[in-house]
């Protein structure tokens, strides 16, 4: 069996968060001669690394309108670490036909799921775009259009009529609207205690070490483990300690789904003698303390030697509280912004950009891997900022015109205003830094931390967050400074992503890391573990994909994100901000009534 302690609930995989997608047209294009489009919805996902799209599903049809409200909705698992790009392509029904080019194309949009999730309310409205491709063309419409030699009048009326509609500047395709609500069941958690009365004694030269372990029942009759108490010593009338645990890890959300508990006499060896066990439900656990929840601890094994067996002991609910657990989109969905910062090593390490063997290469024909783990990780985050305004800086060169030495500099040359649009403005100052500043040393990384710690630390009400994306190639040199940065930071409401690219090895970036030993300076600890550390050559594809190296990267970095950000909230007992009520469009309510 295993040991105590070795699992632990709260840190358990559990399904990703469910987001369910609502779609509503306005304007559409009318293809029908005679009435209004019939439209339909159709929802591709594209996978990871790759530009091939599949569907996904489609919505209802809806006959005769040009501003459908579809009541069919799309189900999605939502995934913060991963860019989860999305296509709504929009077609008027022209047939039963299951087949998409026998109906008439209306227009598509795309974007991402995390854009639909961060806009404000988790409602997104974009236009609809008429880029028509082959698939797109109905079958009358190519048929009549291949046969234009033969009815010339006729055929060059439907291709001049289909080029309008393929997007000629001016031409309004309609505007599609997304909105995106979270599935609301099994967020609660649940608080816990259990005591114990007169259990079978175990030890032969003492009494029993118990402990409790719990488990959920499957459909199939099977258990599985969701819970481990800690173990008492040596008495046989323990009082365990209050434990939380996740409603949907313990029964998914069924209240009446059985759950068993086994009570042990724990052995340093790991042959742990099982004492008894007994059933429950959340149901029943959840009238807390009574009558109901003293539970006789059975043996079924002593039962059936002993006539005059009655248990082997009992075990009693001391306590039962439920409070609901608040997730990374609840507060996203109540306002909080996510505000990203790069920082970028210029050291002279790097080598010389105009060198093909340079980290900061600029080949015209694709990124080198500074671009790369920039564009991975910021085109996700950047659909959680509103305005797209993102600082960049850079560190470790000599800046002209009097060639000083800077660990904290603006890559778009303002001091005052160092911020770029999207993550393509930064990029562009990322390029133009490069040819105007001269690569030096040494790698400093505490100017760029408590750069950001500093905004950080103006704003502690929840409506913000701050992720610093640290892009370096070397051995850090100030690393007592860094430390002592990390934990002030980690105070504030911002979590830190370092990237290693280039051979180099990095094993003081494990240390900054603190997932195995939490950072500490001078003695004081890190109230929280804020970093995240990667090399990108973990990433790299062997097959030189670096759409797939760039996705992988950007899933393990910001994989603990939702959860740091969600430590700081709690630790100051901040709330999410409720949500603002669901859009309603124009003139909806007075048509409800007629």
């Amino acid at each position: 069996m295993a040991s105590i302690g070795d699992f632990d609930p709260l840190h358990a995989n559990i399904p990703a968060t469910k987001v369910e997608i609502t779609i509503s047209c306005r304007n559409l294009l009318d293809r029908d001669t005679f009435s209004k489009s019939d439209p339909i919805c159709v929802l591709y996902l594209q996978g990871i690394g790759n530009k091939e799209w599949r569907e996904y599903g489609r919505t209802e049809a809806i006959d005769n309108t040009l501003n459908p409200d579809f009541v069919r909705k799309f189900l999605l698992d939502y995934f913060f670490e991963e860019r989860q790009n999305l296509r709504f392509d929009l077609y008027d029904v022209d047939s039963k036909s299951s087949n998409l080019s026998e109906h008439d194309f209306l227009g598509q949009a795309f974007c991402t799921l995390g854009e639909i999730v961060g806009s404000q309310g988790s409602r997104l409205e974009k236009p609809l775009v008429f880029t028509m491709s082959k698939e797109h063309y109905s079958t009358s419409d190519y048929l009549r259009t291949k046969w234009k030699k033969f009815l010339p009048t006729t055929a060059s009326l439907v291709h001049k009529s289909c080029a309008e509609d393929r997007g000629i500047p001016g031409k309004k395709c309609g505007a599609i609207i997304l909105t995106a609500e979270e599935l609301s069941n099994c967020h609660d958690v649940v608080m816990m205690q259990f005591c114990a009365n007169k259990l079978d004694k175990k030890d032969f030269f003492g009494k029993s070490d118990p402990f409790l372990v719990f488990y959920r029942s499957n459909e199939d009759g099977t258990f599985t483990i969701c819970h481990k108490t800690e173990v008492v010593k040596n008495t046989l009338n323990p009082v365990w300690q209050a434990f939380t645990i996740p409603v949907r890890a313990l029964c998914n959300g069924d209240f009446d789904r059985t759950i068993k508990v086994e009570v042990y006499d724990w052995d340093r060896d790991g042959s742990h003698d099982f004492i008894g066990e007994f059933t429950t439900n959340y149901r029943e656990l959840s009238r807390g303390q009574s009558q109901f929840n003293v539970y006789e601890v059975l043996n079924p094994k002593k039962k059936a030697k002993k006539k005059k067996y009655i248990n082997s002991g009992t075990v009693t609910l001391l306590s039962f509280a439920v409070e609901t657990e608040s997730t990374f989109l609840d507060y996203i969905r109540g306002g909080t912004q996510i505000n990203f910062t790069v920082a970028i090593d210029f050291t002279a390490s790097n080598g010389h950009p105009a060198q093909p063997t340079s980290l900061h290469y600029m080949n015209p024909y694709q990124l080198n891997t500074y671009a790369m783990a920039l564009k991975a990780v910021g085109e996700i985050i950047q659909d959680y900022d509103s305005d797209k305004m993102f600082p960049a800086l850079g560190f470790g060169a000599k800046l002209p015109p009097d060639g000083r030495i800077s660990h904290e500099f603006a890559l778009n040359g303002n001091p005052h205003n160092p911020y770029c649009q999207g993550i393509e403005g930064v990029m562009e100052a990322y390029y133009r830094s490069l040819k105007s500043v001269q690569l030096y040393g040494p790698t400093n990384f505490a100017p760029v931390i408590n750069h950001v710690a500093r905004y950080a630390s103006s704003v502690k009400d929840g409506s913000q967050y701050f992720v610093l994306l640290i892009i370096t190639d070397g051995v850090i040199s100030d690393m007592a400074q860094a430390k002592e940065s990390i934990v002030n930071a980690a105070c504030f409401p911002m979590s830190i992503i370092i990237v290693g690219v280039g051979p180099a090895e990095f094993d003081a970036m494990e240390e900054l890391d603190g997932d195995e030993i939490r950072i500490s300076s001078r003695g004081r600890y890190a109230e929280r573990d804020i970093v995240q550390f990667v090399p990108f050559r973990d990433y790299v594809d062997r097959t030189g994909n670096h759409v797939l190296s760039m996705a992988r990267l950007a899933k393990d970095v910001l994989a603990e994100i939702p959860e740091q950000f969600l430590s700081y909230m709690k630790s100051r007992g901040i709330k999410p901000s409720p949500a603002p009520p669901p859009y309603t469009p124009p003139g909806y309510a007075l048509q409800t009534q007629l």
